[in-house]
């Protein structure tokens, strides 16, 4: 978000159902019978009432649930390559069929704004919603399982895990794998999981990267210490894989901040982050950017940046964690290094071709509006691709080539990213947009002081709907940092600051549907995702709703 707080309507909404309240009061009283006269006539005899058919209250009918057919919502992203991809059609939406709060205490700036990540709900093939909950009004965590058709708490646990030092608040996500094993980030560095995240008997174990008798040796220590920083993203096999930050020189482990395997039999392994890079100034992973797996699991991309603002993005071994390639992180317009931002969640994206895309922002603060770049590369990192128009917080959703029935160019995909024009940063003029691009297209970049960069031709877009009150003429911004595409429907689904969820169709290039969630305010920007039965989650004001018939 650019920290704009949208104009709230509660007071307008309880005068409403106050005057509608005193109108069918008023309703009543006028059909009521009155009072009659006293008198000594014959009462004659009562009439038979007519025979009148009894006609039930209306009652709206409440849809029985839809069946769960489809796969697993596994991660941040929806899956180890970060793609946003629906496996089943989702639900029109008609109504909020549950909802649950996310934060227990939500902290607000003294603005109104809500500066927190959330994570990602994840959700089985079997249709349960495991929720990441922050629970109190410090960083404290928990996981909460509930029925996706009704949002009935089956089990729920409580995390240690400590959040490492932050502006913005990271993300808690939390990650499935393919075997149905749920895992969670733990103090010190550590793993939960359960084997079976559907059982509410399911008896929580813990894994340690650097071995449990290390660190049972010096908990305390270690808890405060150790730090891990990124989602944590599990390939096929069940191998896992996340970043960490390890404070001190030595601690109690001898760690320092880097990159982490667990592998599928719990053997843990970890190298640093200057040793992974080849870089002594690669001190950290970036904040926030869950590792990525190639499509032939052999590989694993993450990000890793010195203390300034400068990063690389690399290759690893998916066994070893050993190198095999990395590329600077340049901004395309000055040629310099892009800016890797601490509160940012975009993270690296594996496109069906393998190319690889990640969300950086310019280094001159506002030079391209603060919308920042797609950085766009090949598998091996050796070639630089044409960037996107846009990168802050995002991560790029696959969009199959299909879904867009004009489309005439030759990429069997297209990306989907948030294209907000932040209003008083640099030229923008708050026209937010969402956009689908093509990724082997180009045209000038639409911001006219980079417009000497090439970048990602726009296939469609589309400007936000509500205004902005803070900046005539502009619009609300899309609040969304991965974004779910239902390739059944030719549809994408956006979280918008206006409270609105709003259904992108992408044959007729409308917002074709919506629901309000909330009154809308400025946060920090949030997923969403589908689960098994195509109900569509969304995530606004701390609240995750469940949507759909």
């Amino acid at each position: 978000m650019r920290h704009r707080l949208i104009r709230q309507h509660a007071v307008v909404l309880r005068r409403t159902a106050a005057l509608a309240a005193i109108a069918v009061l008023g309703a009543i009283a006028a059909c009521s019978g009155g009072g009659g006269e006293t008198t000594s006539a014959p009462v004659p005899a009562a009439p038979v009432p007519p025979v009148v058919p009894v006609v039930p209250p209306v009652v709206p009918v409440t849809p029985d649930p839809v069946p769960a057919t489809g796969a697993a919502w596994l991660s941040y992203g929806g899956d180890a390559h970060h793609t946003a991809q629906a496996s089943v059609k989702t639900q029109a939406l008609n109504r909020i069929v549950w909802q649950t709060p996310v934060d227990l205490a939500p902290q607000y700036s003294p603005q109104g704004y809500l500066l927190v990540h959330y994570g990602s709900p994840v959700i089985t093939a079997r249709n349960t919603v495991l929720v990441p909950v922050k629970r109190g009004v410090a960083d404290t965590f928990k996981v909460e399982a509930r029925a996706g058709a009704s949002g009935v708490l089956a089990w729920s646990v409580d995390s240690d895990f400590i959040s490492p030092a932050h502006n913005w608040m990271p993300a808690y996500n939390i990650t499935l794998t393919k075997n149905n094993r749920i895992v969670m980030p733990g103090a010190g560095g550590k793993v939960l999981y359960r084997d079976d995240a559907d059982a509410a008997g399911a008896t929580t174990n813990s894994l340690v990267f650097y071995g449990s008798s290390a660190y049972n040796a010096n908990k305390a220590a270690l808890d405060a210490s150790v730090f891990i920083n990124t989602p944590i993203t599990a390939d096929n096999a069940g191998n896992l894989y996340f970043g960490f930050i390890a404070n001190g020189t030595p601690n109690a482990a001898g760690l320092s901040s880097g990159i982490a395997r667990i592998g599928a039999d719990g053997t843990g392994s970890w190298v640093s982050a200057p040793t992974a890079s080849g870089d002594p100034s690669m001190s950290k992973p970036a904040m926030g950017a869950a590792p990525a797996v190639s499509l032939d699991q052999k590989t694993v991309y993450v990000v890793v940046k010195s203390a300034g603002i400068n990063g690389q993005l690399l290759a690893l071994d998916a066994a070893t964690l050993a190198l095999k390639s990395k590329t600077a992180l340049v901004d395309p317009f000055s040629l310099t290094n892009s800016r890797i931002s601490e509160d940012s969640t975009a993270s690296p994206m594996v496109g069906p071709d393998g190319d690889v895309y990640f969300g950086v922002l310019e280094p001159v603060s506002n030079q391209h509006n603060a919308r920042g770049w797609l950085l766009h590369f090949d598998a091996t990192l050796a070639t630089s691709k044409t960037p996107g128009s846009f990168g802050w917080d995002d991560t790029p959703s696959v969009v199959p080539a299909a879904m867009v029935p004009g489309y005439t160019g030759t990429s069997t995909y297209l990306v989907m990213t948030k294209y907000n024009n932040y209003g008083r940063a640099g030229s923008g003029d708050s026209k937010n947009r969402i956009a689908v691009l093509d990724p082997n297209a180009s045209m000038a970049d639409p911001i006219s002081a980079t417009a000497s960069v090439k970048v990602m031709k726009e296939i469609l877009t589309i400007l936000g709907p509500t205004p902005d009150p803070s900046f005539p003429g502009g619009v609300t911004e899309w609040c969304i940092n991965t974004a779910a595409v239902d390739p059944f429907t030719k549809s994408i689904l956006v979280n918008s600051e206006d409270g609105f969820l709003y259904r992108w169709d992408l044959t007729t290039n409308t917002l074709s549907q919506k629901i309000r969630l909330t009154s809308g305010l400025g946060e920090s920007y949030t997923p969403t995702a589908v689960g098994p039965d195509g109900l569509v989650y969304a995530i606004n004001n701390a609240v995750l709703f469940s949507v759909g018939l």
